[in-house]
């Protein structure tokens, strides 16, 4: 491992941590249902952090903290648990990082998170929403099929503007690439 990789205060760190912050924050701007930069930040984190610890922590931390505000709900295990299936996504997208890679693992992300929390919806839901069978559960990913949109285009446009941001800024900043050991 780098110095760089060790140490939390070097460039390229800090300004990940930002664009994820700021994502961050973006939770509480008024926006059209699902769409949000969440997914996005955790496979942001997991492609660019070199500490994988980091990957995965400060995503589900930033989540938690701003779920502190915007409030909890029966879901929300299915939902980190989403976000934290994202961040080994950016993982496997770093190994390769290009167009395609970076929209597959945006729309997979995606498709997992639907798959993901319209399950937990139905299965935490008791009976109250949708019945505890084959045909309740079909009834709760119909259901959730007008919101998938925005959770495909939030996803997309997030993911493009983080990843390429970052692209771009390290062409302009080299302290942000990674020095090779």
């Amino acid at each position: 491992m780098t110095n760089q990789e060790s140490n939390l205060f070097n460039p390229r760190t800090i300004v990940v941590f930002a664009i994820i912050l700021l994502a961050a924050i973006f939770r509480f701007l008024p926006t059209p249902p699902n769409f949000a930069p969440v997914a996005a930040m955790a496979m942001f984190g997991g492609a660019y952090f070199a500490d994988k610890r980091l990957a995965l922590l400060i995503p589900i931390a930033i989540m938690l903290i701003t779920d502190l505000f915007l409030g909890f709900h029966s879901t929300l295990m299915a939902v980190y648990l989403s976000f934290a299936a994202m961040v080994g996504i950016g993982v496997l997208v770093s190994r390769n990082k290009n167009f395609f890679s970076i929209t597959a693992g945006a729309i997979a992300g995606s498709i997992l998170f639907f798959i993901t929390t319209n399950f937990a919806v139905w299965a935490l839901g008791s009976g109250m929403f949708y019945p505890l069978t084959m045909e309740g559960l079909l009834m709760s990913y119909t259901a959730a099929i007008p919101f998938f949109h925005n959770t495909l285009i939030g996803d997309l446009v997030f993911t493009g503007v983080f990843f390429g941001g970052f692209e771009l800024a390290q062409r302009y900043f080299p302290a942000l690439k990674l020095q090779n050991a």
